[in-house]
């Protein structure tokens, strides 16, 4: 017969479990606001050669949770002790995940500019997917938290905002729970209402972008240049951190530099790369 545990030392293992959960999410946190740089190494190839000596100078990581082992978790904050936070997909449905047999069903229409399917996020079933099956196997390995894409895909399917909330709502209780972070981006509108799951939010195409069509790197108007840094700072005035991230092609040092100016000038962390983020830079962005 199996012996029952004593109230008292129930109730002081899980007491003492959430206290180091409490400690580590104050210090992920307070480690998260003193942040001056960051990565956003999404890409193919952003995964090789001495990652403790390429991400030495970041103190902030965003890597592919899927593709990131714990070993290159592990291995990026060896000598920083910066946070690697894992990319995680919520709004579409890439074709070359693990889990896309599992998804597939939950698919809406087809984006031909990223080759992947908006998500039915209103169903209980691919929440139930990301929620126990996907977000759970990256925390695993290490990560400090979640990096959420594409959760403003309402924008353009604005039926999907409940189940996009409530997904949004569990992954923050998820991470939280055990003491890590929560970040998404873009969506400044969408993503508002639900700032206070976040501990932080990232704006690409702040300065400059990619078109599709054209195949071509453009610059954005000193008008839309301006209504980000607007945005910027009301998540700033939220509490949140800031970072952001611009696309130029490669030596163009000029517009990495206007990039890094307009971001730091409205608060953010500025991170420039090529449009498949594949380019990492060998020193930081840094404002000041």
């Amino acid at each position: 017969m199996a012996r029952l545990l004593p109230i008292a030392l129930v109730t002081a293992l899980l007491l003492g479990l959430a206290t180091a959960s409490g400690s580590a999410a104050n210090s992920r946190k307070a480690r998260l606001a003193g942040a001056r740089s960051f990565a956003f190494a999404i890409g193919d190839g952003t995964l090789r050669g001495d990652l403790s000596k390429r991400y030495a100078r970041f103190d902030l990581v965003l890597v592919d949770g899927e593709s990131a082992g714990a070993r290159a978790v592990s291995a990026i904050r060896r000598k920083s002790n910066g946070l690697v936070l894992a990319y995680l997909d919520v709004g579409t449905i890439e074709s070359y995940r693990g889990w896309y047999s599992a998804a597939k069903p939950y698919r809406l229409d087809y984006w031909g500019d990223w080759g992947e399917w908006y998500a039915n996020v209103n169903a209980s079933g691919f929440r139930s997917l990301m929620l126990k099956r996907v977000a759970p196997a990256m925390l695993a390995k290490g990560f400090d938290g979640l990096f959420l894409d594409n959760t403003d895909m309402t924008e353009t399917h604005p039926a999907q905002k409940r189940g996009m909330r409530t997904l949004v709502a569990d992954l923050s209780r998820l991470v939280r729970a055990r003491g890590k972070l929560l970040m998404a981006q873009n969506g400044a509108d969408v993503n508002w209402p639900l700032r206070h799951f976040y501990n932080g939010i990232n704006f690409e195409d702040v300065s400059f972008s990619y078109d599709f069509d054209r195949h071509a790197y453009f610059r954005q108007s000193a008008r839309d240049v301006a209504r980000a840094q607007r945005e910027i700072r009301r998540y700033l005035s939220a509490g949140l951190k800031l970072t952001t991230t611009d696309y130029v092609a490669a030596g163009k040092t000029n517009q990495a530099r206007i990039a890094v100016r307009n971001a730091c000038s409205a608060g953010a962390l500025p991170y420039v790369s090529d449009i498949n983020l594949t380019r990492v830079p060998a020193q930081p962005f840094l404002c000041g």
